[in-house]
Formats: C-alpha cells, sequence, structure tokens
C-alpha cells in the first residue's frame, strides 16, 4: 500500500485548452527531484465510449503522484514545497481552477498486468460522497466492485484509492472525496472495449446496489505518461 496526491486542473470554462509543449516539459523537470517520489502519472484529455454516461469535457490536466512515506507527500505540498511552483510558473494552467487531494493507493491484480504501449490511457472514476455510511459503502466497494472490474478485457491496472487525513498547502482547493478509482488500457481504442464489454453490464448492476451515497460521480479518459525520479 501506499500513499498518492492528485492534483487537479480543470477545464476552466475552455475544454479545448491544453498544455503548453513548454510547460509539459517543464512539468517532468519539476517532479522527477521531488524527495520520496516512486512514480508520477501525467494525464491529459483523451476519448472513449462508455454506453452508459457521458461527462463532458475532462480536467486540462491531472497529475499523480505516488509516495511510500506520507510525509514526504506532505512535504512536496508544504508552505515551502517544490509543488508551490504549479500556481505560478505555468502559463497554459494559469486559467485552470487547481483542487489537490492526497489518498491510500489500494492496488489490485489483472490478469495481464504489462502496459504495452506510451502514452496509454486511463480511466478516472471519482465519487465525491459522502456515503450515509461511509464504512459500509467502501466494504461493499472493494468487495464486489473489483473481481468484476478486472474481468475487462485489456485491462492492465486496477488501482482504487481512499480518503485519509493529510497536511498541505498549495494555494488551491484542498478536497476529500469518498473514492477514486482508475483502470488502466493500452489505448483509447482498448479502453472503448473494455467499456463495451459485459463486465460493464455487470459493473452498472452492481452500482445499483451500492449503499447509500450522494455527491456527483466523474468519468474520464485521459492520456497518461509516466515519470520516473
Amino acid at each position: 500500500m501506499s500513499f498518492t496526491l492528485f492534483i487537479n486542473f480543470s477545464h476552466g470554462g475552455k475544454p479545448a485548452a491544453r498544455t503548453s509543449a513548454e510547460d509539459d516539459a517543464k512539468l517532468t523537470s519539476l517532479l522527477k527531484p521531488i524527495k520520496g517520489l516512486t512514480r508520477a502519472h501525467v494525464y491529459t484529455p483523451s476519448k472513449a465510449h462508455d454506453p452508459f454516461l457521458d461527462d463532458g469535457a475532462p480536467p486540462r490536466l491531472v497529475l499523480q503522484l505516488f509516495f511510500e512515506k506520507l510525509p514526504d507527500l506532505e512535504a512536496s505540498v508544504s508552505r515551502t514545497g517544490p509543488l508551490q511552483a504549479l500556481a505560478t510558473d505555468f502559463p497554459s494552467l494559469a486559467d485552470a481552477p487547481m483542487t489537490y487531494e492526497a489518498m491510500v493507493a489500494r492496488i489490485f491484480p489483472t490478469p495481464e498486468p504489462k502496459i504495452r504501449a506510451e502514452p496509454w490511457c486511463s480511466y478516472l472514476v471519482a465519487y465525491e460522497g459522502p456515503a450515509e455510511d461511509p464504512n459500509l459503502w467502501l466494504e461493499h466497494y472493494i468487495a464486489h466492485h473489483p473481481p468484476i472490474m478486472r474481468t475487462m478485457p485489456g485491462i492492465r491496472e486496477l488501482e482504487i484509492y481512499t480518503a485519509i487525513d493529510w497536511i498541505g498547502f498549495l494555494p488551491a482547493k484542498k478536497v476529500r472525496h469518498l473514492q477514486r478509482n482508475k483502470t488502466t488500457f493500452d489505448s483509447n481504442d482498448a479502453l472503448s472495449a473494455g467499456l463495451q464489454s459485459p463486465a460493464r453490464s455487470e459493473m452498472r448492476k452492481d452500482y445499483e446496489s451500492f449503499p447509500k451515497f450522494t455527491g456527483g460521480v466523474t468519468h474520464f479518459p485521459m492520456s497518461t505518461r509516466s515519470v520516473r525520479p
């Protein structure tokens, strides 16, 4: 089990806007030397077909950073931490509202975990919550949903993220979701195929049996590249 930090830049009312090539390169330079970072993913908008929903324009950019130690994660978003630069040094993100959140990463095995392309495609899902009984909700989700999700054809990675208490001081909104999850595929076409498989219908049936919760749920296909220290 490890800790993960999500930093989300919304489209800011400009769904077609993208980060510049210069800012993409600067992101890599910013992330690589962060103390305690084991890996990071940079997510940018992609497309895939989900037969059950369409949540509209995706975020302009999502960063996901992984740490083995929570103090290292907290240091990266401290008052003097390196990620303060995200608020000032990236012109193509200046008009994109930023939120951030730390969570515990729960990693589940998949039949064929090797990713065969880069960039690949990830499906980022977020449940805002709250649930009527968060303990009961998470028990049901973790027991019932991953066994179905891992049967999606072409799935490479399956991760579920749950809330923790943590410290951070980026000049952005600090959020707390009930839960997030991510499934990974080699391409957007592979993701679309997985979403149109019988497994997706079974996931929808399980969704209808979830314990009571409120708040929005978002699903976004995102092109993914990896940054390693």
